[in-house]
């Protein structure tokens, strides 16, 4: 950690204080000779697991022949293949096409290029406690703004933020039913009159589940009514499922849940199983407006990144990992609903398969969030064996990534060490 704060800028933050020599599964194994049970996976990237053999002999075998020549002047053979595959399994029977790149933000920031290609419109909506990445064009859309805009502004122009169907912070008089009605009638009333025009907005981006924002999960009347204002609109909607996708939230996709077929999706983390990898797919024709050199990237694409996603697809399919995170989620939902009944401190539990969430508060009728009790939390959890991230816009909330290959076993271990930190940090 020394050397860390001599060599690299002190911008860079680590969660857990710990150096990780080698990985498998669901541990970590530090160069102290410290095992700890990983609830990060990664931030969400590893649901096949740590060094998961398929994706491990992929790269070895990519490795032997080439490590890149660039896609876009000699192009290959399983960047191509990889395409096909997405444009398989992603949700909706239209004709899709897909594009490379290498990291979330830059698949968001090119999904949002291409709606605004295709309708000839500027203006992009985001939401509040959304989180897209860390370029210019998507922190503008990001909705966090301490650590990640503070003091890099003036952001993109034309970005527009609406308020996420948050239950949990809902008005004290509204029923769920009601707030959701709320915020969809602000939305035709008020944002489209005074806030933005509809025919002035080419793409609405969202997270199902919101990730950074504290796994807050996304009604699914709220979300229906918002893909028809947008078909009505002729407003592209653009699901974010860097985070939820590859059978994280108990579906192959979080869109399976809904019951909507997007515009376009985008997609990186677990889709390459640890290699730097980030995808578009979309409806061919939106794609296709996109004039010859309008997409590129020196590595995007890039072949050992595209062996190994063939290889940790291939895994999720064969394995039918979303089964695996739909028991994952309800082992993980019964015991946090049980934290929030005994403990005054957990103000909510909430979740979509796999992608679980605390709301850890100062108390339950006041809800005010609880910052510094949350890091206490997960700075007990890895000084007991568990890597365990917090999120949310004030940092109160502690979230799960687990790989998916988890045991049961494991994920009791886990849990346990998160009822003992919760215990502790009164």
């Amino acid at each position: 950690m020394k050397k860390k704060e001599r060599a690299l800028p002190s911008g860079i933050d680590c969660s857990v204080p710990v150096f990780i020599r080698r990985a498998d599964g669901a541990l970590v194994h530090d160069v102290d000779g410290n095992t700890l049970l990983d609830f990060s996976g990664g931030y969400g990237a590893m649901n096949m697991g740590h060094s998961n053999p398929a994706v491990v002999r992929a790269i070895r075998q990519q490795s032997k022949h080439f490590l890149h020549t660039c896609f876009f002047s000699t192009p290959y053979e399983n960047y191509v293949q990889l395409c096909e595959v997405l444009n398989r399994i992603t949700p909706g029977s239209f004709r899709k096409k897909t594009v490379l790149f290498n990291s979330g933000a830059e698949a968001v920031e090119n999904a949002v290029k291409t709606a605004r290609r295709y309708t000839g419109r500027q203006a992009v909506v985001s939401f509040e406690e959304g989180f897209h990445g860390r370029t210019l064009l998507t922190l503008s859309l990001t909705g966090k703004v301490k650590p990640y805009k503070f003091g890099f502004g003036p952001f993109a122009p034309e970005t527009y933020k609406l308020h996420y169907p948050y239950l949990y912070r809902k008005p004290a008089h509204m029923e769920d039913d009601e707030y959701v009605d709320y915020l969809l009638e602000y939305l035709e009333n008020d944002f489209f009159k005074t806030v933005v025009a509809p025919e002035n907005i080419a793409c609405v981006v969202i997270e199902l589940v919101a990730g950074e924002g504290g796994f807050i999960v996304a009604p699914k009347r709220y979300i229906q009514k918002l893909a028809r204002l947008c078909r009505q609109n002729g407003i592209l909607l653009i699901v974010d499922e860097v985070q939820t996708g590859f059978g994280r939230t108990g579906k192959l996709f979080a869109t399976e849940h809904y019951g909507i077929k997007p515009d376009m999706i985008t997609m990186s983390k677990s889709l390459s199983g640890g290699m730097p990898l980030s995808a578009v797919t979309g409806r061919a024709a939106i794609l296709d407006s996109v004039q010859e050199g309008g997409f590129g990237g020196t590595f995007s694409g890039n072949p050992v990144s595209c062996a190994a996603a063939l290889a940790s697809v291939g895994f999720i399919l064969r394995k039918k990992l979303w089964q695996r995170a739909a028991r994952i989620g309800r082992i993980t939902m019964q015991r946090f609903q049980e934290f929030r009944d005994s403990y005054e401190c957990v103000g909510d539990a909430r979740g979509l398969g796999a992608m679980c969430g605390l709301e850890i508060v100062k108390d339950k009728k006041g809800k005010e969030p609880d910052r510094h009790r949350t890091h206490r939390i997960t700075r007990y959890a890895y000084e007991n064996g568990l890597v365990l991230l917090y999120a949310g816009i004030p940092g109160n909330d502690i979230r799960t990534l687990m790989p998916l290959t988890i045991s049961d076993a494991q994920l009791q271990e886990g849990l346990n060490v998160i009822e003992k930190s919760i215990r502790a940090s009164s």
